[in-house]
């Protein structure tokens, strides 16, 4: 983060809920309502397939019930039966198996589909904002947060969608098998159904206590992402200063809080889960003894007890799809809020329809801009011109808004006061990715993928091999790159670590180039480069059939000296501006600056003089 960059702003975490409360429940109802509006055809096949499910179930029992009247117990009787007889029967229960496997496989496909093409739309959602989002709102929000958002966030808000059709479907099934229960046998059917309010009040309470827990599990997962992400990106920091232990003990807190959270989850579940398998499963020695009494009585037939034992064993089974969907509830409310928080983010940058006349090199002007994070300002009034085809040093003290400078030339922030203005058009009015195809940076700190060399210029651009070597020429890397073991097709490794700072730099420079740019801002982008190699890098540009506008952060003295002009910031202000020569002589502040350096080297010369003429 640059130093003048705003402190972050806190983690958007929710709280956890205590329970599935009305208002989440509705809530989430309404999360799911989204998916279902957004993909109509595919919910309501699965919700259809899970249906069938449902009533295919419920046909099981009649068939074995039938089966066990009509073609067990006459068997037994008389000792014998027919092939017909045993072929209907394996007909019919083949048929309604056959049926409810359609159902289960369609009900799962469906739900499925729907679920991944959801994650898929907000994942590309998310992604699709954050490209929007202007980069002061990225440096007041963490990067775990926002791979969370994008990542765990969009999962959980969507786990609900694979239960909840089979939830229909068994509620369905719930309904047709208490009315069957109850048309078999009343008695037994009241034997039965007391067993329900049991199961379904325990289901309440297991979801009230699974809720809290399985929902901070979840945030914790966030911020454990989050530290991760820190010691990676900070691994030369934490190697080189001998850090190693400290962000193992840091990471291993964060680990062990979300271990913790994990295994309450699991001692909920582990605790509760039994209870619900066993309660259904006391219900039916309940039907089976109450219902062997009332065959003995002449009340109900043998069919009869073995259809309903059959449909009670199915009937814990909706109650338990019902609790999967309000157990997901809690997290999907919770990762919805989070997603929507990125959504619904108004920091924007709005475009406007302009294009950018003309071709080659660019005319800069930059008009009494001002800007500031948070309550400072790092640019006060700072104003200057760039002809086209010219190359202008930008020069100043650290603090002066140098790089802040580059991030307005190039859009990444707006200034609060002011323009900056690309052949007369105010950046602000052009259309969406006219500045970038007239506009390139090169920051100071060369990023590259973990891809080839060729992958890393061209960066999906559409370029012939032809034009990323002329790219690699005039940045002066086509010589280490044709020294290569695979040229163009050698991998540079995570962050180019194959290479040297100005090998990365290099390339990183060729990557602007080869989208012809007709204005390019170098934000220190040479300083790993030699100064010959560096001068030939301006020289280049100068000499380039394409034409290009160049504006360059320096603070080496022979970087300096290759500029056209120089503009000089000081305090957030255009101090002075010219030629390099004539800054030397009419401004203090300049030439106190860029012969410092000089200036303290003759200073150790002349005390090493001394000592020696004293000893």
């Amino acid at each position: 983060m640059p130093p003048n960059a705003p402190p972050r702003a806190p983690s958007r975490k929710q709280d956890a809920p205590r329970r599935v409360d009305p208002h989440m429940l509705r809530e989430g109802l309404g999360v799911m309502g989204v998916a279902v509006r957004a993909e109509p055809r595919a919910f309501a096949v699965a919700v259809g397939a899970s249906a069938l499910y449902a009533a295919t179930t419920v046909g099981t029992a009649q068939v074995l019930g039938h089966v066990t009247e009509h073609v067990v117990l006459p068997a037994f009787a008389a000792g014998r039966t027919t092939a017909g007889a045993l072929a209907a029967s394996a007909a019919a229960i083949v048929g309604v198996a056959f049926l409810k496997a359609l159902g289960v496989a369609g009900r799962r496909f469906y739900a499925g589909l729907v679920q991944y093409r959801m994650q898929a739309a907000y994942r590309r959602a998310v992604t699709r904002r954050y490209l929007e989002l202007p980069a002061s709102w990225h440096a007041r929000h963490p990067a775990g947060e926002l791979l969370s958002n994008a990542n765990a966030d969009v999962e959980a808000v969507w786990a609900p969608l694979a239960p909840l059709p089979m939830a229909i479907g068994v509620a369905f099934m719930l309904v047709i098998a208490a009315v069957a229960i109850v048309l078999v046998d009343p008695v037994v059917a009241v034997v039965a159904l007391l067993v329900f309010p049991a199961v379904a009040l325990l289901n309440v309470f297991y979801q009230r206590r699974l809720a809290p827990a399985a929902t901070r599990a979840q945030r914790l997962r966030a911020g454990v992402s989050e530290v991760a992400h820190e010691s990676f990106e900070g691994a030369l920091v934490v190697k080189t200063l001998g850090r190693e232990a400290a962000e193992t003990e840091r990471f291993a807190r964060r680990a062990e809080e979300l271990r913790d959270a994990n295994i309450a989850v699991g001692r909920v579940r582990g605790l509760l889960d039994p209870l619900l398998e066993a309660l259904p499963n006391l219900g039916v020695l309940a039907v089976l003894l109450v219902g062997t009494m009332r065959v003995d009585g002449g009340a109900m037939t043998a069919g009869d007890l073995v259809s309903v034992a059959y449909l009670f064993t199915l009937l814990a089974w909706p109650i338990r799809a019902l609790g999967w969907v309000l157990a997901d509830v809690p997290r999907s409310v919770v990762g919805w809020r989070r997603v929507r928080a990125v959504l619904d983010e108004r920091d924007t940058m709005p475009h406007g329809d302009r294009d950018v006349p003309g071709d080659g090199a660019a005319a800069l002007a930059v008009r009494d801009v001002r800007f500031g994070y948070g309550a400072g300002d790092v640019l006060r009034s700072v104003s200057f011109d760039v002809e086209p085809g010219r190359t202008v040093a930008v020069v100043g003290p650290t603090g002066a808004g140098k790089s802040t400078l580059t991030n307005l030339l190039v859009r990444l922030v707006d200034p609060a006061e002011g323009a900056v203005l690309l052949d007369g058009v105010d950046v602000r009015e052009t259309g969406p990715g006219v500045l970038a195809a007239n506009v390139a940076l090169v920051p100071q700190h060369a990023f590259l993928f973990d891809d080839t060399v060729r992958g890393n210029v061209a960066l999906g651009a559409d370029v012939t091999d032809d034009r990323v070597w002329e790219a690699l020429r005039l940045a002066q890397a086509d010589g280490f790159v044709a020294g290569l073991a695979h040229g163009l097709d050698t991998r540079v490794g995570e962050r180019g670590t194959t290479l040297s700072g100005g090998q990365r730099q290099r390339l990183a420079l060729a990557r602007a180039l080869v989208r012809r740019p007709r204005l390019l801002v170098l934000d220190d982008a040479t300083s790993s480069v030699d100064p010959s190699v560096e001068a030939r890098i301006l020289a280049g540009l100068r000499e380039s059939s394409a034409g290009v506008t160049v504006l360059v952060v320096a603070y080496r003295k022979a970087t300096i000296a290759l500029a056209d002009e120089v503009v000089y910031l000081e305090h957030g202000a255009t101090q002075a501006r010219g030629a390099h020569a004539d800054l030397l002589e009419r401004s203090p502040g300049y030439r106190d600056l860029v012969t410092a350096y000089e200036r303290a080297e003759a200073e150790r010369a002349a005390d090493a003089s001394g000592e020696e003429a004293v000893r």
